[in-house]
């Protein structure tokens, strides 16, 4: 089979592979119809994911067809459609019993991290009846590949972690696609004001198109006084970063109110300064987090009565053969004014 792999800091490559196995009693095989990249495969192409070794196929998304199944897994038969989550998860570890399937002692992330993953025409997936979601024969692929990972991240990181409640004025740091899906589900709670800050003006009109009250382009360095300007002095009751550098979660330090949440979205790679020396009498809570994908049953509900429509967020696609320009051109999002990209197979 055709597969992309990692192959150390700066490079990845198309290779020939061996079609995956079933190795555990409770694996499926999946034969990927449309996947996608993920600003955390840029994160492992610059090193900054040591778990990730050199040979890896990379992803951690798609939609695609049971191949074959282990002789423990019951709830699902070869030729049923799935939506591949990006956290495997066993049900039965202390952490998924408290529903922290990212902290699974036998899965998280490990698709595309310290496994074999999605950008290949097939995936091994553990666990495979707590790690795949049946989904109709006529979904819409496009919209559910965005279920995988994208829409519950910035949904359970951000929005649940920033405690997002009706009336809040929420800033959303990054505007790119993890905080644009912060954006979309952010507006199941109805916040008074959702402002976007980012560099790219493409990303922010689309943040004013999916929703956002306000938007600022942060390249004078004024964000934090625009923001302070629209809360009346205040500051935001909930911070979410969006982007994974020091210079953005530094922000949210800045213009978080009195009492207010900082829920970090964002992978990073080098250390951000904590400003207790301004912080230490306000009250605020930091969050942290790495998806558990424990909101998707709730999200492919939303996605089937049609209030949420995650395939604004796709701007490019591709065939697999292309895969390489298709990280190009998500890599390159300012001059390519890409959001998320499909890949099919």
């Amino acid at each position: 089979m055709k597969a992309l792999v990692y192959q150390g800091p700066g490079k990845k490559s198309i290779e020939d592979r061996p079609k995956p196995e079933i190795k555990e009693s409770t694996d499926a095989i999946v034969k990927i119809s449309k996947t996608t990249i993920c600003g955390t495969d840029l994160h492992i192409l610059k090193g900054d994911v040591p778990s990730c070794h050199a040979g890896r196929i990379l992803g951690h998304e798609g939609v695609g067809v049971i191949d074959k199944i282990g002789p423990s897994v019951a709830m699902f038969r070869p030729g049923d459609k799935v939506l591949v989550s990006c956290i495997s998860s066993c049900g039965k570890c202390v952490y998924c019993k408290k529903q922290m399937y990212s902290h699974c002692t036998t899965g998280g992330w490990i698709l595309g991290n310290t496994i074999d993953g999605t950008q290949a025409e097939f995936v091994r997936i553990p666990h495979a009846e707590t790690s795949l979601y049946l989904v109709p024969d006529s979904a819409d692929e496009d919209a559910l590949t965005m279920l995988s990972d994208i829409l519950p991240t910035g949904f359970e990181c951000g929005v649940l972690n920033g405690k997002v409640r009706p009336g809040n004025t929420v800033a959303i740091v990054g505007s790119g696609p993890i905080g644009l899906a912060a954006l979309l589900t952010a507006r199941f709670f109805s916040p008074a004001q959702i402002i976007m800050i980012d560099f790219d003006d493409n990303r922010l009109a689309a943040a004013k198109r999916f929703g956002a009250t306000a938007t600022i382009n942060n390249r004078d360095g004024k964000a934090v006084e625009t923001v302070m300007e629209i809360t009346g002095r205040r500051g935001v009751d909930t911070a979410i970063e969006a982007v994974g550098v020091p210079a953005s979660f530094e922000l949210c330090e800045e213009i978080i109110a009195p009492g207010g949440v900082i829920a970090n979205i964002g992978v990073h790679g080098k250390k951000a300064d904590l400003h207790l020396e301004s912080l230490w009498d306000r009250n605020i809570t930091i969050t942290t987090r790495l998806v558990d994908t424990s909101s998707t049953p709730m999200l492919l509900n939303v996605l089937g009565s049609g209030k949420i429509d995650p395939k604004l967020l796709i701007t490019h696609r591709f065939s697999f053969e292309n895969v390489l320009d298709a990280y190009e051109t998500f890599s390159r999002a300012a001059d390519t004014k890409a959001l998320k990209v499909i890949i099919e197979f």
